[in-house]
Parts: structure tokens; C-alpha cells; sequence
């Protein structure tokens, strides 16, 4: 496998920076020996993390939240179940109020989704990991500009699946069906997915998957109430080539996760208790993707994308009258419509060489307004349009001498248009923003690098009752440097080894997404190492320190309430053959500004791949988390976490 993924490829599809590996059963994740469980990006100065298909399975997640929490800088509140869960990055995104703070990008197939500030309901990311065969998470800014503005915490990068990912490019038809179970909370899962190739050029991938967990208790044996849940997803993904070399392509996908909710606490988080409802929710997802790249043509690789994203929650309060009905007895529907043009291109002027790539993005969010009683007045959920045209351009320039750089820029105008409430309301605004990297590769195998950006976070639908607010975007910079090292051959002659650490400061100010909140300030240091032996054996490192402060507009400094804790991430694994991968990993967290105590957790994982047999081209996995059956509430959470837990899965493809 590649070591690492430029800069500039951070955007493209995940399917080109980890070109599938097909086993003899058709099914992505060709296991090697004499490397980790998870690849570290060595090659880029962007501070990025990928999770391959191996990982995503290997993890058994029942959320993607749980998925991506292994990766350093990322935090969760909650994150057992998708209706109450959240993605903090940096101190950013999440939090135990709003879903979402705009400052963490969900990106699925190239669309846009997520919520704005939906009060008390986590509704930034509400989808299945077994759609997906990679995810990327960058975090920071530098890198973020194809995604969008405002992006301070970072970037969560989804790819769906495809049919050849199964059948490996051959024609006919495969089945490949997964069953899970769980200890606690007595949780099922089955994912059945139908590959279908009838021509070399067009593949057909149909996905249906359903969960069902009663409530899960903690390591002290206590009901953690209201944590039951039972979603269900589906994905169908088109993909078909034509011309004389397959030079143009289409990609059609549509995926939709739903969910329904009897007399649970309006607070998806369960920290008020403003009463109970019934509640639906709902998540699609559709793109329809056109590219061309002609043979022999290093100045046209172009893309042109139209995204459709929904987040949809229909609540009403189980015994109407009480004083919180304004917020019980409401609608919420938030839509994303986004086309990107985009192409990249290679050249060279003299000794430089350059990959370029630059697009213009069309985007409207709308939000309906919330159809509450008639006492609100809509106030608080207003609702209206947020439409942008945004510019874009990043280049990745090779200076020779073992030199790069990597500027980017980005520029996008808005207009904002109150609906009902605020009829008439219209707010204009733009920013340019921007940022840089720099890299320079020792023949050693070590690189040092550096970067610094700036965005702006332009103001959002729900702030339209704050005519200041809606003036006013918020500002951020990111200033990093780094260090990268790969080598093998070390001790044994056949071990490598990939090590990256980050270095980051940021401040944010002009805030309009916290109360009483003047500047937030961080800094801290992201450690990524992994090493392997021929033999199997492997150990994998990831650790997150840092720093975090808040100035009030009253000018009083203090800490920074959505800190995530410091903590630290080890692994020891070993390989034998292409039949067993075994695992222990521990992990350890120190006491942060929210949770009751630091903790250690330790999480137990197996899997069994029969090379010969009936059993032949099976898949099973056995993992026991919280294996000591700790008590312990991570630090942003605003519940217990699960105690022990078993998890088994079997997978086919047939």
C-alpha cells in the first residue's frame, strides 16, 4: 500500500486515493503482512486520517461516530446511538446543546449535509457506517478549502461503496450479507448488499441495513434510559463508463437513514428535561456525478456534481400542555442543494511542476420554519435561505530539491433571506479566505512541514432574530508545523516504520455561535505512529494533547468548555497468515473540564478469515470493548458510556 495522499488529492474521490483490493471472494480489504491497522499519512502536511474498509469492519461500530472517535483530536458527545450523537474536532462541532456549531464539514459522496443549531438534538451526522468503505477526517482548516467556509474543527469525508468493490470488475452478480450482535443492550444488525455487473462499464450496488438495540447498561449495571434505538439505512449506487477508452462517466447514489422515536426526551442529549415526544427522523443523501478525463490530456480532468441532502424530524409532545410545547410540538426540515464544477489539471512552467485544481460551487441551504404551536411565534426556529456562490482554487506546486508548497484559495458571497417570520429580511455578505502549506522531504525519510490558514464562518439562518449576528462573520486562523518519518528495514530488516506529529495554534474570534463568548484560543499537538513486523506483529500509537481557552465579552478568561480531554490511543496486534488478525487496544483519557475523572479502557478484537473449508471466504469477528467493565463518562458526553460489551459479526460474500 501507498504511504500516504497529497494535499491536493484530499478532495478527490475516496475511491482514488485507496484504489480497492479485491480478495478472491470479490470482497475490498486484501489483508498485508508487516503493516499496522491503520495507515499513517506521511506524505501530506495536511493532518488527515483515513479509515479503510479493513478498519471500518474490524471496529464493528454500531454508530459512525464510534467509527471515527479512534482517530486523535476527535471527541464525541455521546455517539452510541445516531439520534443523540455528535462530532467534536478540536473543541469544535458538536456539543451538549446544538447538534452542530458549522464548524466541522460532514461531506458524503461529494454532498453537503447536516443541520444548523437545532436545539438539544444532535442531528449532525445521522447515517449508517455500513454504507461506507472509507472515511477520511481532516482536522484544522488548512485543507478544507474544496469543502467550504468557516471549517475551524475539520472535515469528515465519507465514501459509499461500490458494486466492484465485490465483484472486483468481473461480470455477474454477488451477495454479500454481514449479521451482528451485541452484548449490551441486546443489539442486532444485518446488512445485506447486491452487487450487480452486467457490462464492464456499469455496476449496480444495492444496500439494506437495519439495526435494533434495546437500552445498554453501564459498567456499574445501571439502565442507561432512552438509549435504545432502531434505525434503518438504505444505499442504491449506479456507476457507468463510455467512450472509445471510457473517458466519460456517470455515478448516481442515493442513500437514507430513518429512525422513529416513541415517548423519548425531546433533549437528544438527555440533560433538560423540557418533556417527551414521538419522533421521526429522516437523513437522504443523492448525487448525481459527471466526469470526463480524456487519454492524453493533462489539462482536462473534469467533474460537474449536483448534490440533494435532507435532514428531516417530525416531533410531537406524548402529553400536550406543558410549558415546553413550543419546542415539543415542531417541525424541522433542512435541505442542501450544491453543484460543483471542478477540474484539475497538470502542467509544468521551467523546473516547476503543477497539479492544479480549481471549481466554482453553487449551494442553497433552506430551512423550512419549525411548524410549532401558535405561542412561539416561529421565533426561535426561524426560517428562510442561505444561498452562496463560492470559488475555489488549490494548487500543488513541486519546486524540486524535495521541495512543495501548497497554497489555496477561497472565495464565496452569500445571501441570506428570512421566510414568515422574518419575511423580507435579505443579508448580504462574502469573504476571501485562504492558506498555505509547505513541505520539505529529507532523503532520510523525514519531512518537516508547515502551514497556515485563515476562513470565516458566515452567518447562519438560525441567527436571523440577531440582526448584528447577521453582519458579522465569525474569523479564525490555524497556524501548524510538523514532522513526518518513514523508514524500514530499522531493527529486524524487515520492520517499517510511519510517524507523524502536529502542531497546531488557533484562535477563533467574532463569535456569534457561543453566548457571552469573546475569542476561543487552542493549541496542542497530534501524535499518529505506527509500526510493523513481517511477521504480524504491529503496534499502533495516536494521542491528542492540548491547551483550550475562552475570553468572555466581559474580557474574563477561562477554560474552553468544549475541550476535548487529552488522551491517548495504543494498539498491539498480530497477524498470522491471512487467517487471524488479534488485537488489544487501550484507551486512556485524563480528566477534562466536563467528565468525573480520567479512565482507562480496554478493547478486545479478533477476526477469522477460513482459507479453506466450508467456511472458505467468510468473515468473523469477535470483539469484546470495555472489557474491564469500566464506569466512565467521557469528558464531552453527557451520559455514561456502555460497560462491557461483546459483539460478534459474521460476513459472506457469495
Amino acid at each position: 500500500m501507498g504511504s500516504g495522499l497529497a494535499a491536493q488529492e484530499l478532495a478527490a474521490d475516496q475511491s482514488e486515493i485507496l484504489p480497492a483490493e479485491i480478495q478472491e471472494d470479490g470482497f475490498l480489504g486484501t489483508v498485508e503482512l508487516g503493516q499496522g491497522k491503520r495507515e499513517v499519512q506521511v506524505s501530506t502536511a495536511v493532518p488527515v486520517t483515513v479509515i479503510n474498509q479493513e478498519e471500518i469492519d474490524d471496529r464493528q461500530a454500531g454508530t459512525v461516530a464510534e467509527l471515527i472517535d479512534s482517530v486523535p483530536g476527535v471527541s464525541l458527545v455521546n455517539g452510541s446511538r445516531p439520534e443523540g450523537s455528535g462530532i467534536n474536532i478540536r473543541g469544535f462541532g458538536a456539543n451538549g446543546t446544538y447538534g452542530t456549531d458549522q464548524k466541522v464539514a460532514i461531506v458524503i459522496d461529494g454532498a453537503t449535509t447536516g443541520s444548523e443549531e437545532i436545539y438539544r438534538i444532535g442531528t449532525q451526522l445521522f447515517t449508517d457506517p455500513s454504507l461506507y468503505k472509507s472515511v477520511s477526517v481532516i482536522r484544522g482548516t488548512v485543507g478544507s478549502f474544496e469543502f467550504g467556509s468557516g471549517i475551524v474543527g475539520g472535515v469528515v469525508q465519507f465514501d459509499t461503496k461500490d458494486a466492484s468493490d465485490f465483484t472486483g470488475g468481473e461480470l455477474g452478480l454477488r451477495l454479500r450479507q454481514t449479521l451482528g450482535y451485541t452484548s449490551n443492550g441486546q443489539g442486532y444488525h444485518s446488512s445485506t448488499i447486491l452487487a450487480w455487473q452486467p457490462l464492464e462499464n456499469l455496476e449496480v450496488l444495492l444496500n439494506y441495513t437495519k439495526r435494533d438495540s434495546d437500552a445498554y447498561k453501564d459498567g456499574d449495571g445501571n439502565l442507561v434510559t432512552y438509549s435504545a434505538t432502531e434505525p434503518y439505512s438504505g444505499l442504491a449506487k449506479l456507476k457507468y463508463t463510455f467512450g472509445e477508452a471510457n473517458e466519460h462517466g456517470l455515478t448516481f447514489s442515493y442513500q437514507k437513514t430513518a429512525t422513529d422515536e416513541f415517548d423519548a426526551p425531546y433533549d437528544a442529549f438527555n440533560v433538560v428535561n423540557f418533556g417527551n415526544v414521538n419522533r421521526q427522523t429522516e437523513s437522504e443523501v443523492a448525487t448525481l456525478k459527471y466526469e470526463y478525463n480524456p487519454v492524453g490530456n493533462d489539462l482536462i480532468d473534469l467533474s460537474v456534481q449536483y448534490s440533494y441532502s435532507d435532514i428531516y424530524i417530525e416531533s410531537e409532545p406524548t402529553n400536550p400542555g406543558g410549558f415546553a410545547d413550543y419546542l415539543l410540538d415542531g417541525d424541522h426540515d433542512y435541505t442542501v442543494d450544491k453543484l460543483t464544477l471542478k477540474n484539475a489539471m497538470y502542467f509544468q512552467t521551467g523546473a516547476i511542476s503543477h497539479d492544479l485544481r480549481f471549481g466554482v460551487e453553487w449551494i442553497k441551504k433552506d430551512r423550512l420554519e419549525s411548524q410549532v404551536s401558535p405561542t412561539s411565534g416561529s421565533v426561535s426556529v426561524p426560517g428562510g435561505t442561505d444561498e452562496r456562490i463560492a470559488l475555489f482554487v488549490v494548487d500543488e506546486i513541486d519546486l524540486g530539491n524535495n521541495w512543495s508548497i501548497s497554497p489555496a484559495l477561497r472565495w464565496e458571497d452569500q445571501t441570506i433571506k428570512g421566510a414568515q417570520t422574518y419575511a423580507g429580511d435579505t443579508y448580504d455578505n462574502s469573504a476571501l479566505m485562504g492558506g498555505i502549506s509547505a513541505r520539505y522531504e529529507f532523503n532520510s525519510g523525514l519531512a518537516l512541514f508547515a502551514s497556515a490558514a485563515y476562513t470565516e464562518s458566515l452567518p447562519i439562518i438560525d441567527d436571523l432574530s440577531n440582526p448584528t449576528y447577521m453582519t458579522q462573520p465569525e474569523k479564525s486562523r490555524t497556524y501548524e508545523v510538523g514532522a513526518s518519518y518513514v523508514a524500514s528495514d530499522i531493527f529486524t530488516g524487515e520492520d517499517s516504520l510511519q510517524v507523524k506529529a502536529n502542531v497546531f495554534v488557533s484562535e477563533l474570534w467574532d463569535i456569534t455561535s457561543y453566548s457571552g463568548t469573546g475569542i476561543v484560543e487552542s493549541q496542542g499537538i497530534e501524535l499518529e505512529a505506527t509500526y510493523a513486523l513481517a511477521n504480524g506483529l504491529y503496534f499502533d500509537l495516536n494521542a491528542a494533547y492540548g491547551d483550550y481557552e475562552a475570553t468572555s465579552t466581559a474580557g474574563v478568561t477561562g477554560d474552553w468548555g468544549n475541550a476535548p480531554a487529552n488522551s491517548a490511543r495504543f494498539t498491539v496486534g498480530k497477524r498470522i497468515a491471512e487467517a487471524w488478525d488479534l488485537s488489544w487496544e487501550q484507551v486512556v483519557a485524563e480528566n477534562g473540564n466536563n467528565n468525573y475523572g480520567g479512565y482507562g479502557v480496554s478493547n478486545l478484537r479478533a477476526t477469522f478469515r477460513p482459507q479453506s473449508g466450508v467456511m472458505n471466504g467468510a468473515e468473523v469477528r469477535f470483539g469484546i470493548e470495555n472489557a474491564f467493565d469500566r464506569t466512565y463518562q467521557a469528558n464531552l458526553a453527557t451520559e455514561s458510556a456502555p460497560g462491557r460489551n461483546f459483539k460478534v459479526t459474521l460476513a459472506k460474500t457469495f
